[in-house]
């Protein structure tokens, strides 16, 4: 495999269901796929198990009954406003629909012209030529209608303020940017957004709200024997069925020890694990980001931890590789290679333009890619090769 660089591998499984031993299905899973192909485990392969069969075999599951009474206990009937959700069925309807259900009046504030992971309410173009500031006073449904007409998804072609009108009878649809200005109707607020929540939560207190939540911090313990998530809450889950929804999964980090720790048993490889979700990549017609999970990786090895420490060919080779060419070029860059110092920033310019990314955003991302969200059937995916360079 010496002319080989990173390999990525889909691996089907059985259908995984609640209460299934995950650490027995993928290892197993893994070797049949390895055996059958004629390939061989090594050490620092990297073993990717996607969020949704975790959360599944843990039966990490609630329903929108069971939202709706954790909301209700956190507002006691308050007229609410929920800000930046994202525009996604499978994502936020569910939740929606709990959140609804659990206050007396809800005013839902959307941002525009799109939401935080980059699904598109109107296109920039239709901005632009309005003339509105999006960072102005917050529009109403009429007024917003009135300058941008029809909203339907590029993708979808939902019409989402239709749509979640539709999920929640009881709310009343904004649209603007500044948090603040949900507080000319409510001081009550649960805010959906996703890796701005903290930043948005604080300032809301700041400005004057009596109460906000956010997404993680509802289902954070069972409510009526659903499940959970301690840290996450809400966040990371999609639709299960018509009723529930599968929260982000627990003890991500003792899997992947378990699964490490299995692997070391069966082959005597020390391999790497993580559990994966949304990959971190931007779709360049859609602008949709992607990552509406929290974090690409919940839980992972400790070999995952830190980014890459490369050094850049294409500036090597019209550097020191100048005036050099074939054999004598390829040695010459194994040298470099091996003499790398550390860690890409003590590295200067021979590691400019590499990728200065965790790398289980990079690794996750690969494995999304890879598993997809469909019927491929390989939640597992294991990849080879990901940590040798052109000197090994």
């Amino acid at each position: 495999m010496g002319l080989l660089g990173t390999i990525s591998y889909g691996i089907r499984t059985p259908i995984i269901k609640r209460g299934d031993n995950l650490v027995e299905i993928v290892t197993s899973s893994v070797l049949n796929a390895l055996k059958e192909n004629n390939l061989q485990l090594q050490d620092r392969d990297v073993i990717g198990v996607t969020e949704a069969v975790v959360g599944i075999a843990q039966g990490n599951f609630a329903t929108i009954d069971q939202i709706a009474k954790d909301v209700e206990n956190h507002f006691k009937g308050k007229t609410v406003g929920l800000i930046f959700p994202i525009m996604s069925r499978n994502r936020f309807s569910l939740l929606l629909k709990g959140i609804s259900k659990g206050v007396k009046k809800l005013i839902i504030m959307l941002t525009y012209p799109s939401d935080e992971v980059g699904n598109p309410l109107i296109s920039q173009q239709k901005l632009y030529e309005s003339g509105i500031n999006p960072f102005g006073k917050a529009l109403s449904e009429k007024e917003f209608r009135q300058a941008f007409g029809e909203t339907k998804h590029l993708f979808t072609g939902v019409d989402y303020i239709e749509f979640y009108k539709e999920i929640a009878p009881n709310c009343e649809i904004i649209f603007g940017n500044k948090a603040e200005d949900i507080l000319e109707y409510t001081s009550y607020v649960i805010n959906a957004d996703i890796h701005t929540r903290k930043q948005t939560k604080a300032h809301l207190l700041k400005c004057g709200a009596e109460k906000v939540v956010s997404l993680d911090e509802l289902l954070t313990k069972s409510v009526d024997g659903s499940g959970f998530n301690e840290e996450y809450g809400l966040l990371g889950s999609n639709i299960n069925t018509d009723d529930t929804v599968k929260l982000f999964p627990r003890q991500t980090k003792k899997l992947a020890l378990d699964l490490q720790k299995r692997f070391k048993e069966l082959t005597g490889k020390t391999v790497e694990c993580l559990i994966y979700g949304d990959g971190a990549f931007k779709d360049p017609v859609g602008k949709i980001w992607e990552l509406a999970d929290p974090v690409v990786s919940p839980g992972f090895t400790d070999g995952l931890l830190g980014t890459p420490n490369e050094i850049k060919l294409k500036y090597i080779s019209e550097t020191r590789l100048a005036n050099l060419s074939g054999q004598e070029a390829s040695e010459e860059f194994k040298k470099i290679i091996r003499e790398k110092k550390g860690d890409s920033k003590d590295n200067n310019r021979a590691a400019l333009g590499t990728t200065p990314r965790q790398l289980t955003d990079l690794i996750g991302s690969l494995c999304d890619l890879t598993s997809g969200s469909g019927d491929k059937g390989t939640p597992v995916v294991l990849i080879q090769n990901y940590f040798k360079n052109y000197a090994d």
